[in-house]
């Protein structure tokens, strides 16, 4: 069944990226001596500086230890996040998970992946950001901001292409959590460039892009757990009262669900990134911050949002708009009392964000700010 497939490639995907995680921490904790995340951090120098030839483990070259780690431990959170083409797994998994579920995965769990990047994978490997891939001749960086810009334009096309709702919202969480790799990347390039550079912290020239940037990454990975949230707990409702979750079945809500019909719109707005609402700050903080640094990238993202819009605008017009399904005259579709104060409690803080950003930015700030000065 679709329930088993989606549960069984879940699995798959979390335990092989776990695995790789946990052979890249045994590495890095035998090569340091600790499994300390700030001791590591502080001897970062020490044991990178190491001669790639030198033993580390099992008679492993330390340069092979680092690359095992470095690699262990990006593909873990890529896969968590998730950063194309390590998304596959997603839009299964919300399809078949009950409606509480697909709220916790994709308000919490994917920001685990993103948090791996910011506090383990960068400040442990800031040299391999700034080498540049064989072949290619690009930085790991560049490569990981080329990925999230992927993520960014073929979700909003894949997201557009769907008629199941869940699915939908799902290959809509692979493009705005591109906007978070991109801020990553950023943050990755810059602190590694200070490293490299023999720097305590990133340059002052650079120091403005890199805390907007990162900045605009964190608050993004905030803000898109108010929305995805509030976009599967309505869907999750409306497939709860008809037990369909195809588009084409449904049609002319508005009609006999008006509240349903409002939240639906402002979600979905949110969603979007519209001035006023949560995701215009963070996304608009991410691309201020990327330009300097990653400038085609940046734009070819941007030209995403034009698709980003279409996929919104088709949810909107399929579930609300058009002649009314006459198959649901007899069943109750507007949003449940629960459901409608659940969305409410969301909405205040995609209010309060997208009006007064900074009751969160001043927290996410000082963190960044430290994050970035810290080096070495």
């Amino acid at each position: 069944t679709g329930r088993y497939y989606a549960s069984t490639k879940f699995m798959i995907y979390s335990i092989g990226g776990t695995l790789g995680m946990l052979l890249a921490t045994q590495l890095i904790g035998y090569t340091t001596g600790t499994y300390e995340i700030a001791e590591i951090a502080s001897r970062t120098g020490e044991w990178l500086s190491r001669s790639a030839a030198d033993t580390a483990f099992l008679g492993i070259s330390v340069g092979t230890v680092k690359a095992l780690a470095f690699f262990g431990f990006f593909v873990a959170f890529a896969i968590k996040v998730p950063i194309w083409p390590f998304h596959t797994w997603l839009p299964d998994a919300h399809g078949e998970a009950p409606t509480a579920g697909s709220m916790l995965l994709a308000g919490i769990m994917l920001k685990l992946g993103a948090y791996g990047f910011l506090r383990l994978v960068v400040p442990f490997f800031p040299d391999v950001w700034v080498a540049k891939l064989p072949l290619i001749g690009v930085t790991w960086a560049t490569a990981f901001a080329f990925l999230a810009m992927l993520g960014i334009v073929l979700g909003a096309f894949a997201a557009f292409g769907q008629n199941d709702i869940k699915r939908l919202v799902a290959y809509s969480s692979v493009n705005h959590m591109g906007f978070v790799g991109i801020g990553i990347a950023v943050y990755a390039m810059l602190y590694g460039t200070a490293y490299m550079a023999g720097n305590s912290a990133v340059s002052s020239a650079s120091m403005v892009d890199a805390i907007t940037a990162t900045n605009g990454a964190v608050l993004q990975m905030f803000n898109h757990g108010l929305s995805s949230a509030g976009m599967f707990l309505l869907a999750g409702g409306l497939y709860h009262k008809t037990h369909t979750r195809d588009l084409s079945e449904y049609g002319g809500f508005w009609v006999k669900a008006p509240i349903f019909g409002g939240m639906f719109v402002f979600m979905s707005m949110s969603s979007l990134g519209l001035p006023g609402l949560n995701g215009f700050v963070s996304e608009f903080l991410v691309v201020r911050g990327a330009w300097p640094v990653f400038t085609w990238l940046t734009v070819i993202s941007m030209v995403g949002l034009l698709f980003t819009g279409s996929y919104i605008l088709k949810g909107i017009r399929a579930v609300l708009h058009g002649p009314f399904n006459l198959h649901w005259k007899d069943y109750r579709l507007e949003i449940e009392r629960t459901e409608f104060v659940a969305v409410l409690v969301l909405g205040v803080f995609i209010f309060l964000t997208g009006l007064w950003p900074n009751w969160i930015l001043e927290t996410i700030n000082a963190s960044v700010t430290t994050l970035l000065n810290g080096i070495g």
